[in-house]
């Protein structure tokens, strides 16, 4: 078994306020879930500033390729959004094996 996790760590266009800023991140972890229904996502980070924001996607699998096919794909997914800019991501696989 190996589980995948993907941090993203945003910064948002033209957001004043965490109103706003709820308003775009909503959206975008409702439509990661919408389209990789396996995986669990989540603003994780930078609660308390309005422009950024740090979102959490976790995936289990059976196989190491395809945990990171799918985060690939999450990053994209986020990464495509005009009204947002991507500065890192980062991505780490666990295995039942580790200790």
């Amino acid at each position: 078994m190996y589980i995948g996790a993907l941090t993203l760590d945003i910064l948002l266009g033209d957001v004043r306020s965490l109103k706003q800023k709820r308003s775009v991140i909503r959206p975008l972890v409702a439509e990661v879930q919408r389209r990789f229904p396996g995986v669990a996502v989540a603003e994780t980070g930078h609660l308390d500033l309005h422009r950024r924001a740090e979102i959490g996607v976790a995936v289990v699998s059976a196989s190491a390729a395809n945990c990171g096919e799918v985060l690939d794909a999450c990053e994209r997914l986020v990464a495509l959004r005009p009204e947002i800019e991507l500065l890192s991501a980062r991505q780490r696989l666990f295995n039942d094996d580790e200790e």
